[in-house]
């Protein structure tokens, strides 16, 4: 349908809808009149990954186009566990590792969206405020008789983990009823009218519109997203040697742009409608030259909206150094070996693994059969190869690369 509300004009110009409650109710509603929405987030890591950052810029147009944004930090929800679509159950944090990851996640969040007391101004709130202090009898009895156990079983979320070998527990399986009653209580709180996330949450958002109606409340609506892999079916955000993460400290932005700059052709400008904030038009003019200077454009501007335009200048800068002009650029991500390892000798494999670079030995001898590992720059030939203090450039690092694209200095301590 042509929507009449900014939100999900923009939303549906730039391919973030898959499914909607109600498409003709809840763009009569954002016609009305500003909304408030959220997207919870559970805090099961020190960090998001890329393959979150769809959900960050859902709430970055949300309050563009003048609405309301909420990040629920799933403070109580984490204690249990998602267990949509997962072949086991996660494991159980303590409450203090909980907090811990939610300090460090708020960061992210506090780049990409506006906080404040004014009306359009994004809010952060912990369903620990709400969800730990129930009384659990009183729970069952007032929340939980609305659901219906039956239609729980039903969901292809659940369906899945059943005919898993890893049977699905009782505590798993209250997640999606609180889930449910955070939507309620957020209406309650914050007058929340709408929830989105991605395609994989569908089950357990509808639930909460449901619980809504037979607790006596108003009109809830659910949005959500396509769950994306790239081109060649990769699961986005996830990279052959981990997660591609948003905080720093467990990816540097230089590692983080790069990321950017190596997608598939076939994905760059689906990925500039998705994760930049760059006006279409914008983007159709960058699509339209090279396909390379393309992947770097992209690479900037979602490292911009990550880590600062500071720091998506330095990463640019250092890719063309290193790759371009073929310097030595000592702000490639470094990895410190004991000086101990280097004077007593260090195999070649060992010293891919130690850089990331290779899983394995296996994998990195694999590299070198293959031609793809150097040595400063120059071909490793010999899997064999032993390093140490001779090898080292004049700056007193060693230069690793596999492939073309992929660098790091070994920087002795």
């Amino acid at each position: 349908m042509a929507f009449k509300s900014d939100f999900l004009r923009i939303l549906e110009e730039r391919g973030f809808i898959h499914q909607i409650s109600d498409p003709e109710g809840l763009d009569e509603k954002l016609l009305a009149g500003p909304i408030t929405a959220y997207i919870g987030f559970d805090a099961t890591a020190q960090s998001l990954h890329a393959g979150s950052l769809i959900q960050i810029m859902l709430l970055y147009w949300l309050q563009q186009t003048g609405n309301r944004p909420i990040t629920l930090m799933g403070g109580g929800t984490t204690m249990i566990g998602d267990p949509s679509f997962k072949d086991e159950a996660r494991p159980l944090l303590t409450v203090e590792a909980i907090d811990a990851n939610i300090e460090k996640l708020k960061r992210v969040f506090a780049k990409i969206l506006r906080y404040g007391d004014g009306p359009a101004d994004a809010l952060m709130a912990n369903n620990a405020d709400w969800l730990l202090k129930l009384n659990y009898v009183e729970f069952l009895r007032d929340v939980g008789r609305h659901f219906s156990v039956n239609r729980m079983l039903s969901f292809d979320s659940v369906k899945l983990r059943m005919e898993r070998e890893q049977s699905l527990s009782f505590l798993e399986f209250n997640y999606m009823i609180l889930q449910g009653y955070d939507f309620v209580e957020l209406n309650r709180r914050y007058d929340v009218t709408l929830q989105m996330s991605g395609s994989d949450q569908w089950g357990n958002i509808v639930n909460g519109i449901d619980l809504s109606h037979r607790m006596g409340g108003p009109q809830l609506y659910a949005l959500t997203t396509p769950l994306l892999t790239t081109s060649s079916g990769a699961k986005m955000g996830k990279t052959a040697s981990g997660a591609v993460w948003l905080n720093e400290e467990l990816l540097s932005p230089y590692d983080f742009w790069q990321y950017w700059r190596n997608v598939e052709d076939a994905d760059v400008e689906r990925f500039f409608k998705l994760y930049t904030p760059l006006p279409l038009a914008e983007i159709a003019a960058i699509i339209a030259g090279d396909v390379n200077e393309a992947k770097k454009a992209l690479a900037t501007a979602v490292t911009t909206m990550v880590h600062g335009r500071e720091a998506a200048v330095q990463a640019a800068e250092t890719a063309k150094a290193t790759f371009e002009q073929g310097a030595l650029d000592l702000a490639l991500p470094t990895v410190e070996v004991p000086r101990g390892d280097l004077a007593t000798g260090l195999g070649i494999q060992s010293a891919l693994v130690l850089a990331g670079l290779a899983g394995s030995n296996g994998e990195a001898r694999r590299s070198i059969q293959a031609g793809a590992a150097r040595l400063n720059d120059q071909l490793v030939s010999d899997e064999r190869m032993v390093l140490n203090e001779t090898n080292l450039l004049p700056e007193g690092v060693l230069k690793l690369a596999v492939g073309r694209k992929k660098m790091v200095l070994l920087r002795p301590v």
